[in-house]
């Protein structure tokens, strides 16, 4: 189950509409440009500094944003990830979803040691345990468990931390030969 907070929209309109009355203009105007620099920058470590600096993520040491990741524009502040994880290339994550009817405000949390493939997209209020592996173009729309993998569209576990494990061992015996 997503963790969300949820606001209905006023008057005759869906709660994009009023988008400025749920965030300040000029705040998602600054984090519009820092994240456009970000996603093109090749430094990583740069794009670590504008996103703890400018939209006061929580980034991890040796974390790293590949080109062209998206962090949500409107509210950044609520989106965590832990140490030397990776996020894939044009991954977006997001803290917010306007509807027709609401919008809701989730935090994003995802856990240290974590791989986040290609083009996927995160929704608000999961969370993505240590050492799990999502795969490409996967839609996160629920919490992952530490250390399982992954993927698909909605997203689903394919092998837990046990068989995840196992898997492990056996490539390490094989490597071994």
């Amino acid at each position: 189950m997503r963790r969300t907070e949820r606001y209905p929209a006023k008057g005759n309109a869906n709660s994009l509409w009023h988008i400025y009355q749920t965030v300040p203009f000029f705040k998602v105007v600054k984090n519009f440009i820092v994240i456009q620099l970000a996603r093109y920058t090749p430094f990583i470590a740069l794009k670590n500094v504008l996103y703890r600096t400018f939209l006061k993520m929580e980034v991890g040491e040796k974390t790293s944003f590949a080109l062209m990741v998206m962090p949500d524009i409107m509210f950044p502040e609520r989106i965590k990830v832990g140490d030397n994880s990776v996020i894939g290339f044009n991954t977006t994550i997001l803290a917010h979803e306007y509807l027709i009817e609401e919008y809701r405000i989730g935090d994003v949390v995802i856990g240290k040691n974590v791989l986040i493939g290609a083009n996927t997209t995160i929704l608000p209020g999961v969370e993505i345990g240590d050492g799990a592996i999502v795969s490409a173009a996967s839609l996160v729309n629920r919490d992952i468990p530490p250390g399982v993998f992954a993927g698909g569209n909605p997203v689903k576990i394919i092998f837990t931390q046990e068989q995840m494990a196992e898997r492990n061992r056996k490539s390490a015996e094989v490597e071994k030969m």
